[in-house]
């Protein structure tokens, strides 16, 4: 069992603002008529549909979000284009999903959820609670989690087939001049990607061009990043006002890493041609992250969970016990093998090895952090049961030779993999029966 963060994990688009929205936004009432002459259909894809009320509630929650901030959005039919766009590559991987088996059991959904509530320090009730005050059931939460979590999983099992790392990549990354760069340094990066129909067609591509040069002059006299890329953009995060994230330079697309590089916050760099369009990249902000030497520590656990046959009260009055007898001086190791129900760690005499702590829920982060070398700690809760630990020892990692070629080939994959992403996404889109009826 892994201690996985909720950020390892994304945030559903249409819930970025779960806990924040209060209120709602009233979408125009002729609007709403449009869409009921449309009985309720606003798409076929294949061999399901996106309804209006779907297209409608995506509007309501983007609309919001940018209120909140101040911004200023695009006419509706420029929006709604956007979000149709949206729900119907959602729609296509939901099936593809389908078809291929992929699901996602309770188990993994109910830690998935409890993720959250953790990362929010609320209990599971207080999650459910606070999500019916902003007028979202916890069952439409779960959902939501759901779907997010069935495109992961079936992205993660397609993209990464189509991806290849050599000797000769890794070295090449290693040598390169900017490596560590990549590693001090984090970049916050709008984008916008210009699709050319038919690359065959000089005239679209010279058009499609032509929009992109007057795109960066736009932006270079001072045009707002965000509403451009809604307005004009195609990539994945148009609706995001084309907002890549902080990343390290090493998480960057290949195709401009090194561009952005050279930029200052606030420059964008000329328009980039690729097979997939022409991009349009401006660096939004960067900062220092340091992340040459790590603080690690050494240490072990032993967790005890709820079960069918033990309720909750005998849990903990079990871990109880546990820790009186490591601390009467009985081996922890031993303790361990003998009830520890962590399958990943238990025969290892609930060993984790050297870690950070950034890969566990916060709770378990947190008492990692304070605990001392050498001290075990007192019994303590998190989403998967109750635990003791023990931290052996503490170091400052450096980046040695083998850390450096993993983290090469971390860096090497997640560029590939966001690639092969947008050209996967592109061929399911292309390939697809799609009928829209607005």
């Amino acid at each position: 069992m892994r201690l996985i963060d909720a950020r390892m994990l994304p945030v559903p688009r249409v819930l970025l603002a779960v806990l924040t929205v209060v209120g709602t936004f009233a979408v125009s009432a002729t609007l709403r008529a449009e869409y009921r002459e449309l009985d309720a259909i606003a798409a076929i894809v294949e061999n399901d549909v996106v309804l209006a009320s779907e297209l409608l509630e995506r509007l309501k929650n983007i609309r919001e979000q940018f209120s909140q901030n101040q911004g200023q959005l695009p006419p509706n039919d420029i929006l709604i284009s956007q979000i149709m766009e949206r729900l119907i590559i959602e729609n296509l991987q939901l099936q593809e999903a389908e078809r291929r088996g992929v699901t996602v059991d309770d188990e993994s959904l109910t830690r998935a959820v409890g993720t959250f509530a953790d990362q929010n320090n609320l209990s599971i009730e207080e999650f459910s609670q606070a999500l019916e005050d902003d007028g979202m059931s916890y069952v439409e939460f779960r959902e939501q989690i759901r779907r997010e979590m069935l495109m992961q999983r079936l992205r993660r099992s397609l993209v990464n087939r189509r991806i290849s790392i050599s000797d000769q990549d890794i070295e090449d990354l290693l040598n390169a001049p900017y490596y560590q760069k990549l590693l001090s340094d984090e970049y916050r990066v709008g984008h916008i990607l210009l699709l050319i129909a038919d690359e065959r067609d000089e005239s679209a591509a010279a058009a499609a061009e032509s929009e992109a040069i007057q795109i960066v002059a736009d932006l270079r006299d001072g045009a707002d990043f965000a509403e451009m890329a809604i307005t004009k953009s195609a990539g994945s995060r148009a609706l995001e006002g084309g907002d890549l994230g902080w990343r390290k330079a090493a998480e960057l697309p290949t195709l401009f890493a090194k561009e952005v590089l050279e930029l200052k916050p606030g420059e964008t760099a000329v328009p980039i041609r690729s097979g997939s369009g022409i991009h349009i990249v401006q660096l939004l902000e960067q900062r220092g992250a340091g992340v040459q030497e790590e603080q690690q520590s050494l240490a072990r656990h032993i967790l005890v969970q709820p079960s069918e046959i033990r309720t909750a009260e005998e849990t903990e009055a079990l871990i109880g016990e546990i820790h009186s007898k490591i601390v009467a001086g009985e081996d922890f190791a031993a303790l361990a093998i003998e009830y520890s129900e962590d399958p990943s760690n238990a025969l290892n005499g609930g060993s984790l090895g050297w870690t950070s702590g950034r890969d566990f829920v916060a709770a378990f982060r947190d008492v990692l952090v304070a605990t001392e070398v050498g001290v075990v700690s007192e019994p303590f809760e998190t989403q998967y049961g109750w635990h003791v630990l023990e931290v052996q020892d503490r170091r400052v990692a450096d980046l040695s030779e083998e850390a450096r070629r993993s983290m090469a080939v971390e860096i090497l994959h997640t560029r590939r993999f966001e690639e092969e992403t947008e050209k996967w996404l592109k061929e399911l889109r292309d390939e697809a029966f799609v009928e829209i009826r607005l």
